[in-house]
C-alpha cells in the first residue's frame, strides 16, 4: 500500500541506534563452526553461498571469502518473494564490482529457480583451473551463509525436484537449527551431486548497528538478543523510508505513524494482548490493564517475515 504524495507526512531521515553495542548478539559456537568448515575444505568442489534477497549487498560474511575462497563459488540470493527486486539490475552490477560473477535469485519453498543451481555448480567446478577430475565421479558442494537464510531450505528443494525425495535437512523459523558441518546429503543422480549443509555462521565484525538491525529483521540474530521492540522499531522505519504502508491498513491505524510506541499499543489493543501491572502511587498500589508492546512487537515483525506487509528491501 503506497499513500498519494499529498498524504505523506515527514518520517526520520536516519534510525538512532543510541549507542547500542552488536558485541552480544553473537554465539560462540559460530568460530567453531567456521573452523570445522575450513578443515572440511579439502573434499569440496564448489561453495553455494544463500543470502536473503531483502539483504543483497550486506550482511554477507567476509571471513568465508578469507577462509573459502579457495573454491568456485555461487551466491544464492533466497527469498525472493518477500524482496522488492525492481532495482534487481543495480543489485547485479554492485556484486559484480564486487567480484561476484554467479548470482541466482531463488524462492525455495516454492522451488522456483532452484532447478539451476547444479547447471550452474557444473559449470562453475568444470571450467574451474583447480578442479581436477582423475579420479572423482560425483560432486561435493559446500552449501554456506549466515543463519536463517534458507541454506537447508535449499538442500531440501533440490532433493524434491532432482530425487523428488522428502526433507534431509531441518528447517525452522529462527536461527542456529544447524549445529554441525553434517555429512554428505545426495541432492542429484544426474550428475551425481553431494551437499553439507553448515551452520550459519555470523560476522563478529559487522561494520553497523545497523547492518546488524538488518540481519535480526531478516532472523539471523535471535530477536531477544537484540529486543523485539528496537528491531519493531526499525522495521516501521524501513516501512515508511521506502513509502510502505500496508501496515496502516492491516492494523487498523487511521494513518502512517513513526512513533513505534503508538503503532505497537494499537496493534496489542487490536489483538487484545493486555497485561494488570501494578503502578506505584502517592496512596498505594494501583492495578491497572496496560498493551503487552512486547508481543505487538513480535506480531509486526513476524507479519514482515511471513510477507504480509509488502515487499521491502533493506539495502
Amino acid at each position: 500500500m503506497r499513500l498519494a504524495a499529498g498524504a505523506l507526512r515527514s518520517f526520520r531521515e536516519r534510525f538512532d541506534c543510541a549507542g547500542r553495542s552488536v558485541a552480544a548478539w553473537f554465539p560462540g559456537h559460530m568460530a567453531k563452526g567456521l573452523k570445522n568448515m575450513k578443515a572440511k575444505l579439502r573434499g569440496i568442489d564448489c561453495l553455494v553461498e544463500v543470502h536473503d534477497a531483502r539483504l543483497p549487498l550486506s550482511g554477507r560474511n567476509p571471513h568465508f571469502q578469507e577462509a573459502l575462497g579457495i573454491r568456485p563459488h555461487l551466491l544464492v540470493l533466497n527469498k525472493m518473494d518477500l524482496a522488492d527486486l525492481t532495482q534487481k539490475q543495480r543489485i547485479l552490477e554492485r556484486l559484480e564490482k564486487e567480484g561476484l560473477r554467479r548470482i541466482l535469485f531463488t524462492d525455495c519453498l516454492r522451488d522456483e529457480n532452484v532447478k539451476k543451481v547444479i547447471p550452474l555448480v557444473t559449470e562453475l567446478i568444470c571450467t574451474s583451473q583447480r578442479y581436477q577430475r582423475t579420479e572423482n565421479v560425483e560432486y561435493c558442494v559446500m552449501v554456506i551463509g549466515v543463519p536463517n537464510m534458507g541454506k537447508s531450505s535449499l538442500i531440501n528443494s533440490m532433493r524434491r525436484l532432482h530425487l523428488r525425495k522428502g526433507k534431509a535437512s531441518r528447517v525452522g523459523g529462527e536461527p542456529g537449527i544447524t549445529r554441525a558441518v553434517l555429512t554428505k546429503i545426495q541432492v542429484s543422480e544426474r550428475p551425481l551431486v553431494f551437499l553439507l549443509d553448515t551452520p550459519g555462521v555470523l560476522s563478529p565484525q559487522i561494520g553497523s548497528v545497523e547492518t546488524g538491525l538488518k540481519l535480526a529483521l531478516c532472523g539471523a540474530i535471535r530477536d531477544h538478543l537484540v529486543g523485539e521492540e528496537m528491531i519493531a522499531d526499525y522495521l516501521l522505519y524501513t516501512l515508511n523510508r521506502q513509502q510502505q504502508f500496508s501496515y496502516v491498513e492491516r492494523y487498523g491505524l487511521p494513518e502512517p505513524c513513526d512513533d513505534v510506541e503508538s503503532v505497537l499499543k494499537h496493534i496489542a489493543l487490536q489483538l487484545g494482548k493486555t497485561q494488570r501491572i501494578k503502578v506505584l502511587t502517592g496512596t498505594g498500589d494501583v492495578t491497572v490493564t496496560a498493551p503487552s508492546y512486547s508481543v505487538a512487537a513480535y506480531e509486526f515483525i513476524r507479519t514482515f517475515r511471513k510477507g504480509a506487509l509488502g515487499k521491502v528491501m533493506l539495502d
